[in-house]
């Protein structure tokens, strides 16, 4: 059998598909046909519907719910893992009505946290995520939404932090962020879907078994050349959470598709059965 699956280049997602993308373990006679895109064309084409397996942001995974199964593995959901609001020099948060922005998507979680902590922030431009640093220090925007490796490299450019968000959300909503998940198509058997649960978690385990040495999958597709900058990313990404949502992820799952539905920035659907 063959499936097609879609994640990023990011450290954190190559980490966990390394091995079962690579033939360094057994996928029970499934062959994946993978791509690696940013997570806005990711988010776009789950929209469509394009892809078997998929990263998504879980902005998006709420507009996709019901074409989409959420897997219990692969998933980037922790706390200090948010992402970063930053600007050329500092900046008066009560102004920014005012910035010209620019964000990694539009349905990205980022944006969904940016949209809930300032929802007078309507000045937002679509940038892939690895361009942002440089657009906003070269002028072109006030402030940039950063996610991924950024949040290591932005400090040593220069760049100055107006608020990490997920400072915001923690406090404000008492929860882990969920970040991005991955899905399947809703119309797969629930027996399919619980192997390439199982390939994944056994994907990621070898992964950590050789670490902290990085495979030259993860070095060769890394935005970030430098080595410790990508196992920075692996440890603040990929963590419990990672390999088993449990309780806690998903009661932070609901809660941030909750105060998304009562800010009126999502439709309101029934979250009963996300998983497969």
């Amino acid at each position: 059998m063959k499936l097609t699956l879609g994640f990023s280049p990011c450290p954190n997602d190559t980490f966990i598909f390394d091995a079962m993308v690579n033939n360094k373990i057994d996928t029970k006679d499934i062959q994946f046909d993978f791509v690696m895109e940013d997570v806005e064309t990711l988010n776009r084409w789950a929209e469509e519907g394009k892809l078997d397996i998929t990263k998504l942001s879980y902005n998006t995974f709420l507009h996709t719910v019901n074409n989409y199964a959420l897997l219990h593995s692969g998933s980037a959901l922790g706390k200090g893992v948010g992402p970063l609001l930053i600007s050329k020099k500092p900046i008066d948060l009560a102004n920014i009505a005012n910035f010209k922005i620019a964000i990694p998507g539009f349905k990205t979680t980022a944006n969904l946290l940016l949209s809930l902590a300032f929802p007078n922030a309507k000045n937002k431009t679509e940038i892939i995520f690895s361009e942002i640093e440089e657009r906003v220090l070269n002028g072109e925007f006030d402030a940039g939404l950063i996610i991924h490796e950024s949040r290591f490299t932005y400090a040593q450019k220069g760049l100055t932090k107006l608020i990490d968000l997920g400072d915001w959300w923690e406090n404000a909503a008492n929860a882990a962020i969920p970040l991005g998940g991955i899905v399947v198509r809703r119309s797969f058997d629930k027996d399919l879907c619980a192997t390439i649960d199982s390939i994944i978690k056994q994907s990621l385990a070898y992964s950590w078994s050789t670490y902290p040495v990085l495979s030259d999958f993860v070095k060769d597709n890394a935005q970030e050349m430098e080595e410790d900058v990508m196992r920075k990313h692996i440890d603040l990404y990929v963590n419990e959470y990672s390999t088993d949502l449990g309780d806690i992820g998903r009661r932070a799952i609901q809660t941030l598709f909750d105060k998304a539905s009562q800010s009126g920035l999502l439709k309101a659907e029934a979250l009963t059965s996300i998983f497969y």
